[in-house]
């Protein structure tokens, strides 16, 4: 008798099974959980990697930055574990809170409290601890119009009801961040704006003309910045020799010599001046490029790509508008956000001042990102799917607890 052989499994079968694994009801909550927490441990591992440098230059310790990164971190993750747990109508009630909350945070930047860095007025100080109300501002929008859009789903059709409340009231936190000159994160929230209103399926009609009046105030914000303008200028020349262009310069230089592998982690030569005090912040991007070469910028280009795949799959998979646009939006948000601060470090945008989600030092940033996170795990928790799952696992549960119940019962009289 010839001798048996076990044939190879089949590429259509484990793609089958690749398929089956992906569609599952909680893969997409997985997948965000894990693509964040790469991102985040990444992100602290670098902050101290390209910080210590710059904390020691001012006189401070060397795990000055990323004690303050850590420190945030414990209040995200626990902001975020209790916002998943919210069902999506205490959500929507919300809505209105977190705008309100967001605009007097944004009004107390013009008031003795408000603190202006490098020509931004965007930090607040509470006592002990400074935040930046424009990273909350963000989030806040997103669960104010998602909230708008599903208290009014049905009459979305009307273009007077689709612009109000949601445009005048948007419109008045993204005002109030321009007003403080911090443009960068404007162009984030317009960017946010923009796709709140297509996810709702607004017509080209009533975009267009948005979008131009956005493009002409920005406009007018640049020109009547000398120091904005100047950053036009570096990158239309980035080897003018000015101390601004030294830092696009450097950016590509790390890049460069980063290789596949990097010079090593901890080695980085840029972050020595090259990048002066963006190596932790707008250009951590840069540094991880030269330390860890292609392969680490190639995960981490894959954990955001994993996070976006997995924030739109629970858009499409959810049935209430609210799941559906709050879950787009942020993973809108978080999309763009990288892809300009990855823009400015390889030189294809001016400097903008964005910092790289859940990467960049910032605790502001950072516990507002794990924030919005929360509410992204919260609208995967109530796809019907995951929530058909989640009752039969209770289900199992209990008839479980009541088994192991009865049997020890049982033992017990014998």
């Amino acid at each position: 008798m010839a001798s048996e052989t076990l044939a190879p499994p089949r590429s259509g079968a484990r793609t089958g099974q690749l398929r089956a694994l992906l569609d599952a009801p909680m893969t997409p909550f997985y997948l965000i959980v894990a693509s964040v927490g790469f991102l985040v441990g990444v992100g602290t591992l670098m902050v101290l990697s390209s910080s210590a440098v710059i904390a020691q230059s001012a006189g401070r310790s060397p795990y000055y930055y990323v004690i303050r990164q850590v420190l945030f971190l414990p209040v995200g993750v626990l902001g975020a574990f209790l916002l998943s747990r919210f069902s999506l109508q205490q959500l929507i009630r919300i809505g209105w809170f977190v705008w309100a909350l967001a605009t007097v945070l944004l009004l107390l930047l013009f008031t003795p409290l408000g603190i202006e860095i490098y020509g931004n007025r965007n930090w607040l100080s509470l006592g002990i601890i400074q935040i930046q109300p424009s990273e909350f501002a963000k989030l806040s929008l997103i669960v104010f119009a998602a909230s708008v859009f599903h208290q009014r789903r049905r009459q979305l059709h009307e273009p007077v009801r689709l612009v109000w409340p949601f445009v005048p009231l948007s419109g008045v936190l993204l005002l109030l961040v321009l007003a403080g000159n911090d443009v960068g994160t404007g162009l984030v929230m317009g960017a946010i704006f923009v796709l709140l209103l297509w996810f709702v399926g607004t017509p080209v009609r009533v975009l267009l003309p948005l979008g131009v009046a956005g493009s002409v105030l920005v406009g007018l914000l640049v020109y009547g910045s000398e120091n904005r303008m100047r950053r036009i200028a570096i990158f239309l020349d980035p080897t003018s020799n000015t101390d601004l262009s030294s830092q696009p310069m450097a950016a590509l230089y790390a890049l460069a010599s980063g290789g596949w592998w990097g010079v090593g982690l901890g080695a980085s030569r840029q972050k020595w001046g090259g990048l002066k005090t963006g190596a932790h912040t707008d250009y951590i991007f840069a540094v991880i490029g030269e330390e860890l070469g292609l392969f680490g910028v190639l995960a981490i280009l894959l954990a955001f790509a994993v996070l976006a795949w997995a924030g739109l799959e629970v858009a499409w998979r959810s049935k209430e508008l609210f799941a559906r646009v709050a879950a787009a939006a942020i993973t809108g948000w978080f999309v763009v956000q990288a892809i300009i601060n990855i823009f400015v470090v390889l030189h294809l945008l001016p400097v903008l001042g964005v910092p790289l989600p859940f990467v960049s030092s910032g605790g502001s940033a950072l516990l507002a990102n794990l924030l919005a996170v929360g509410v992204l795990l919260a609208c995967a928790r109530h796809t019907p799917d995951a929530e058909r799952y989640l009752r039969a696992k209770k289900r199992r549960k209990g008839q479980h607890r009541r088994m192991t119940s009865v049997m020890a019962a049982t033992k017990g009289d014998s």
